[in-house]
């Protein structure tokens, strides 16, 4: 499904060809969440529900901690 691609010096990871990226089009704040729906074909409204309830129902996954990495580490769509 996903696969780690190398292209010149970074590494990405690509389904299906599209690469992950932080979205431009799906963008609330930072555009992660939009870029995870674009990445896996989804609606960016359903990506966001999910991940707001598992940050809320899980006490192990420190959803606001692993959205500010995430805007770091994800490249911006051109």
């Amino acid at each position: 499904m996903c696969r780690p691609v190398e292209t010149g010096k970074r590494v990405t990871m690509e389904t299906s060809g599209r690469p992950l990226h932080r979205s431009r089009r799906h963008r609330v704040m930072a555009g992660v969440c939009g870029g995870f729906a674009d990445w896996l074909g989804w609606d960016p409204t359903l990506v966001r529900v999910l991940y707001v309830t598992v940050s809320i129902c899980s006490a192990a996954f420190p959803g606001i901690l692993v959205y500010l990495v995430l805007w770091v580490l994800m490249p911006q769509a051109d």
